[in-house]
């Protein structure tokens, strides 16, 4: 069954210069990138991301890692892969969490770090389960930016929205 995974590069991936190095790793899965952007990430959607942290005490200094703080690099790599077992090949890849206990094969264990405050600095974020990877993917990117639909959408008529036009 095919599935889709919400994969991040976060600020100190991209401060590193690991994009390209990230992605050769990615291609390896034989999934297939529907959708990808780089994108400035909010204060609302960083805390609206790891909603489920918010009442752990690093969540403040995680709000500002996932925002470019801490690296003077505000902006992220946001990416939909899309394939059989989709979610499980790119955590496997991604290894684990926390960089100090990744296998040192995977991204994460090559390339990670814990901050002297606690934060794991692990470059990149992969869903964790289905579910999750709904939320997370209807959080990133609208229907219009990814390829292939992957769940119900509704059009609507908007009279009033306000976008930015090349003059």
């Amino acid at each position: 069954m095919n599935q889709a995974v919400l994969v991040i590069i976060k600020p100190d991936g991209l401060k590193k210069s690991l994009t390209g190095n990230i992605l050769t790793r990615f291609s390896e899965t034989k999934l297939e990138i529907v959708a990808a952007k780089i994108a400035r990430v909010s204060e609302e959607t960083a805390k609206e991301h790891y909603q489920h942290l918010k009442e752990k005490p690093f969540f403040d200094e995680l709000i500002k890692y996932l925002r470019g703080d801490l690296h003077d690099r505000h902006k992220v790599m946001a990416l939909i892969y899309w394939g059989k077992n989709a979610i499980q090949k790119c955590r496997e890849l991604a290894g684990s969490t926390n960089p100090e206990e990744a296998e040192s094969t995977s991204i994460r264990g090559s390339y990670g770090r814990i901050t002297t405050s606690g934060v794991y600095e692990n470059v990149i974020h992969v869903s964790s389960n289905e579910a999750e990877a709904e939320r997370e993917l209807k959080l990133w990117f609208s229907p219009d930016e990814i390829i292939v639909d992957l769940y119900p959408v509704k059009e609507t008529l908007e009279k009033e929205h306000r976008r930015k036009t090349w003059a």
